[in-house]
């Protein structure tokens, strides 16, 4: 037996009811949706969560807590091997990272973090740096100024 050669049992398989297809199908007429009223028309029914103009659940229930969503502060975050690129001696700052295409966007902020090795020195001018990235960029002979 192959997997080309499975096939469900004789009957487990049935083909789905065709509503609306003439008197023959035995869901001519109304398809099954009975006489008139608002689920019977086109595009009837109700959005969701509507309760039929009784006060719904989401209304109902207690709003608890609070949300930073809109407080947040946006970072792009850089890690050391992404700036492998970059020639020795060069400035890495906002433009040069969004010219090598390592950030896109804006943000409040762009923070260098120490994942992965350095071995060209650079001068890196961020908002924020790991300590771990910081002593990396300095043993490699780099600068760091902090924006």
């Amino acid at each position: 037996m192959k997997l080309n050669e499975l096939k469900p049992p004789a009957g487990a398989k049935k083909s789905r009811k065709r509503i609306g297809r003439g008197q023959g199908s035995g869901t001519a007429q109304t398809a099954g949706k009975g006489h008139k009223g608002q689920n019977s028309r086109s595009g009837g029914g109700v959005r969701p969560g509507f309760e039929g103009g009784q006060m719904p659940l989401q209304r109902r229930l207690p709003k608890r807590g609070f949300s930073n969503y809109h407080f947040r502060k946006n970072i792009a975050e850089v890690n050391l091997r992404d700036l492998a690129r970059f020639e020795a001696g060069s400035v890495v700052d906002a433009q040069a990272l969004a010219e090598a295409g390592l950030i896109k966007g804006t943000f409040d902020a762009i923070k260098l973090l120490g994942d992965g090795d350095i071995q060209v020195a650079l001068t890196v001018k961020v908002d924020k740096i790991s300590a771990g990235a910081k002593t990396k960029v300095e043993a490699a002979g780099g600068s760091v100024e902090l924006v």
